[in-house]
């Protein structure tokens, strides 16, 4: 089939990802540090939820005028008003959340990333425009960085576009898996639904097994699911991934007031990955026929096997860790 070595490439390449995030693709190395002000400008620090190295490697810095020694900040008159970073964020931790409680008990919070490594923590007067700015500018960096780096949504992503090949119907199903997507999203985010985070990993997994199968039909001349009904399987199995989407924001302890704005802006990063991700393939395989390179005969249903057995094993492994767990 035309195009085949490129997405071979492709599979290979997001296969690449398996050893760094073998069990969940979409979980988030995000690290949440609790400040609670006792008294004006005198806080209690402490980290609720740790990276995976601890904290001794975190380089964590406050406002010039606040001394810290966890669990002490000590920000004097002024309080804890200024800038904050952390100097060294890289592969084992993509952001740090920064919850601040007051004195009258209103708790914000603030994302610092690798994208956005620098926040203005804002006085009482927030949220301002400053601040809904700061907040797209985290949350689009942080659902494009969350959508690259999962292997499993690319790797289903990559199986419609096999199946489907290219012109409005391709662009029709994209659109039926992002309204799915987005909708399992929010639900999961505002607390509407949820599922354990490890049997719906495995179920993510189990969606490309599924794909890749049909892959295979297509290609014998049968005419499978997908291909028939490519908007209906594209939006049942986007309710699945959102939910999986949705674990990236959780454990956040975002403000219910922002978390509307923060999930809006989040969902527009991933779309703008998923987009790339897609204008990619479509690229390499229109470079492939350009160069007008075919595999031999016997090759033709490698990348459907390739797909096949990398989600396969994704899904034994997740799988064992579930029934480990329970």
């Amino acid at each position: 089939m035309t195009g085949a070595r490129a997405l071979i490439a492709i599979v290979l390449a997001l296969a690449a990802l398996l050893p760094g995030r073998p069990a969940a693709a979409h979980q988030a190395t995000i690290a949440v540090l609790e400040f609670r002000e006792m008294r004006p400008g005198a806080y209690i620090g402490r980290w609720t939820t740790l990276p995976k190295d601890g904290v001794n490697r975190i380089e964590l810095k406050m406002p010039p005028h606040c001394y810290l020694r966890l669990p002490e900040l000590n920000c004097g008159d002024k309080g804890l008003v200024g800038q904050m970073t952390i100097g060294n964020l890289g592969e084992d931790m993509s952001a740090a959340i920064i919850r601040v409680t007051s004195l009258a008990g209103e708790t914000r919070s603030y994302t610092i990333s690798a994208a956005n490594p620098v926040v203005t923590v804002l006085g009482t007067d927030a949220p301002t425009l400053e601040t809904w700015l700061e907040l797209a500018k985290t949350y689009v960096n942080l659902g494009i960085d969350h959508i690259l780096l999962g292997a499993d949504h690319l790797l289903f992503v990559l199986g419609l576009i096999w199946i489907v090949q290219g012109g409005w119907r391709l662009l029709k199903t994209i659109t039926a898996f992002t309204i799915g997507h987005s909708a399992s999203l929010a639900a999961t985010a505002f607390g509407l639904i949820g599922v354990p985070e490890g049997p719906l990993n495995a179920c993510i997994a189990l969606s490309i097994v599924f794909v890749g199968v049909e892959i295979i039909k297509q290609q014998r001349g049968e005419i499978g699911l997908t291909a028939r009904y490519p908007w209906a399987v594209a939006f049942s199995f986007g309710l699945v991934h959102g939910i999986g989407f949705a674990s990236a924001l959780a454990g956040l302890g975002l403000e219910r007031r922002i978390l509307p704005a923060a999930l809006l802006f989040f969902n527009v990063g991933v779309e703008v990955g998923q987009i790339l991700f897609v204008l990619l393939v479509l690229a390499l395989i229109w470079a492939h026929r350009r160069l007008g390179a075919a595999l031999p005969r016997w090759g033709a249903e490698l990348p459907a096997y390739a797909i096949g057995s990398v989600s396969m094993f994704w899904f034994l492994g997740r799988l064992v860790r579930v029934l480990a767990a329970a």
